[in-house]
């Protein structure tokens, strides 16, 4: 149970990444302007209507409205006149954004969802260590991993709270990566291994320096996305063909870097298959990397054609799980052969 509430696990925090890729290529990040809640609701309202002030209407304590284009909530349970009064509405303390839009609403919010179904697998992976492997360190793991999705449900409130801060939407995908490098980690110590591999002090190393370039290209292609969502602020959705007309330094680096990522990962796979060391998951990094350079090319040079910008990203996640992985094998093989030649 513990093995595969991990599985379940790693699979939602995938998800939760695919979400949050679809959210920020249709612009729905502040498609529900609160937290937890949308709009005040558990579940999101569907048309303007719902948010609208209406005169004799009952109306709950904590039901959120937008009037004279800010967001109003009601101070406790009442019944409105035929006039708007003040004194029964608090302002929204939290940012001026007050803008409704339902499709914009319900892609936020089943990102959101999917956030929710994962802090339940973590708990859940959570009770299986403590009741079923009563492991310390299978216990201690889970707690780090339930504390860290946690710390990501609270970023992902402050990102809202900032009105998508460019700082905080990329520390909540570094987070979201340091949780699939644990969950992957816990899923590789739960589970049991041959010896099939061969141990390799150079592959080793080039697997932390590749693991690490995939990750700065990353946290750059966040950059990169900013500046993409500032130019569509000035220029609208319609113009896909100026959203990278003049592109920052940013985008020269990411472009460039991704160059040396592909030389460095091709040269491990040639090692990988020289030196007979077994990593056949390696024909995944390979295939990943032509598909991200693949849509890095599209999204460039035929303005973005549709599903390329967050297949872009989640093509990069994965990749990244991938080699850690590859790098997690890298390094335990080392105590079973270490009598292996080093070359």
């Amino acid at each position: 149970m513990y093995r595969k509430s991990i599985i379940v696990a790693l699979i939602l925090v995938y998800l939760v990444i695919i979400a949050g890729a679809v959210v920020r290529m249709t612009g729905s990040g502040m498609g529900c302007p609160d937290w937890p809640k949308c709009f005040g609701y558990i579940i999101p309202p569907t048309e303007q209507s719902q948010l609208d002030w209406h005169a004799n209407q009952s109306y709950k304590k904590g039901q959120v409205i937008i009037f004279e284009e800010s967001l109003r909530i009601a101070k406790e349970d009442f019944n409105t006149s035929n006039a708007f009064e003040a004194k029964n509405w608090n302002g929204y303390d939290k940012h001026d954004y007050a803008v409704f839009n339902p499709w914009h609403t319900w892609i936020e919010y089943v990102n959101r969802l999917f956030g929710a179904l994962a802090g339940l697998a973590f708990l859940v992976m959570l009770g299986a260590a403590l009741f079923k492997e009563r492991n310390k360190k299978r216990i201690t793991l889970s707690i780090i991993a339930v504390l860290l999705i946690g710390f990501q449900g609270w970023i992902g409130a402050t990102v809202v709270y900032s009105v998508l801060s460019p700082v905080r939407i990329t520390i909540h995908m570094v987070i979201a990566l340091v949780i699939v490098a644990l969950l992957i980690y816990m899923l590789y110590e739960a589970t049991e291994h041959s010896s099939k591999f061969k141990y390799d002090a150079s592959f080793k190393t080039g697997m932390l320096v590749a693991l690490a370039l995939t990750l700065v290209q990353i946290i750059l292609g966040t950059q990169v996305r900013q500046h993409v969502d500032d130019t569509i602020d000035n220029v609208g959705y319609a113009a896909k063909s100026l959203w990278l007309e003049r592109p920052e330094l940013t985008f020269y680096i990411h472009r460039s870097f991704s160059v040396i990522v592909f030389l460095l990962n091709a040269w491990l796979f040639q090692r990988n298959r020289k030196k007979g060391l077994g990593h056949s998951s390696f024909n995944w990094v390979v295939l990943l990397i032509c598909l991200e350079i693949l849509t890095g090319v599209l999204m460039y040079y035929l303005d973005f054609p549709f599903l390329s910008q967050p297949l872009h990203l989640v093509i990069a996640s994965v990749l990244f799980g991938i080699q850690y992985y590859i790098l997690l094998t890298a390094f335990k093989e080392k105590t079973v052969h270490n009598t292996t030649t080093l070359v």
